[in-house]
């Protein structure tokens, strides 16, 4: 059962951060599994959708660890453990969902479902790089290390470049564009330090790479403007007014 992610997707992100709902829980553990009544593949499979669908994400997860541990070979095991990578999303368990997908992919690298997968890495990695609380109540946090958001854009970007007729591929594209906004902002905000402490030099080049790599980012104009007052502090007049020339021809 492949699900989309949207506007519940993103709902259920606050609330289960807000509430704590097993954000750090790990695998399912073997005592747990044991507590799952013996049943056919048949009938547990259908009590974890069930359970899955209801939004019961964290008793989900315990029904297909057990599907998981007693059937590891059997016709569910691939949907269990794609099932598995969207409860441990929506529970906020990124390191045990990143570790089904990396597996998932190495162990089946033609899968017809290979799309979600990467679709679901790009999402989790989203999610390892917020921090609800922060986000919920407006604090800015251009300042924090974008290491897994760069990660999720490359994830992405493998999505849209290699199944540009995924369903995954419309939405993908939009989250690039917000994950590339991140970054430019996130180059601007260090430029901004630079400058403040009068390393000009060091300030044009943040903005230089946001226009080198990020040109397509609604922070091109604001680059080129810290590479142009960074150049003017510098005395370095050549190089201010080319960038000058530049900006022009982008406000076009």
């Amino acid at each position: 059962m492949i699900m989309k992610l949207g506007k519940r997707a993103a709902a259920v992100f606050i609330s289960a951060s807000i509430l704590g709902l097993a954000a750090c829980s790990s695998a399912p553990e073997q005592e747990e599994i044991e507590r799952v009544p013996n049943k056919s593949v048949q009938a547990l499979y259908d009590d974890a959708k069930r359970t899955l669908d209801s939004g019961l994400y964290a008793r989900a997860i315990q029904l297909l660890g057990a599907i998981n541990a007693r059937y590891p070979f059997g016709p569910y095991s691939r949907q269990v453990q794609m099932d598995l990578v969207y409860a441990y999303y929506q529970t906020g368990n990124v390191d045990q969902a990143l570790a089904t997908i990396d597996r998932f992919i190495r162990l089946n690298p033609n899968h017809k479902n290979l799309d979600y997968m990467y679709y679901m890495r790009g999402l989790v990695n989203i999610k390892a790089d917020e921090n609800a609380f922060q986000e919920y109540f407006g604090v800015d946090r251009a300042d924090r290390d974008v290491s897994k958001t760069r990660v999720a854009f490359q994830d992405l970007s493998t999505l849209v470049k290699n199944y540009p007729d995924s369903s995954y591929t419309p939405e993908a594209k939009k989250r690039l564009a917000w994950l590339l906004n991140k970054m430019a902002r996130y180059e601007l905000k260090i430029a901004n330090y630079y400058y403040e402490r009068e390393a000009y030099l060091a300030a044009a080049n943040r903005g230089k790479y946001v226009v080198e790599h990020y040109s397509q980012s609604s922070y091109l104009l604001e680059a080129l403007d810290m590479m142009e007052k960074s150049y003017d502090k510098l005395g370095l007049t050549e190089l201010s007014e080319n960038v000058r020339k530049t900006k022009a021809l982008n406000q076009r």
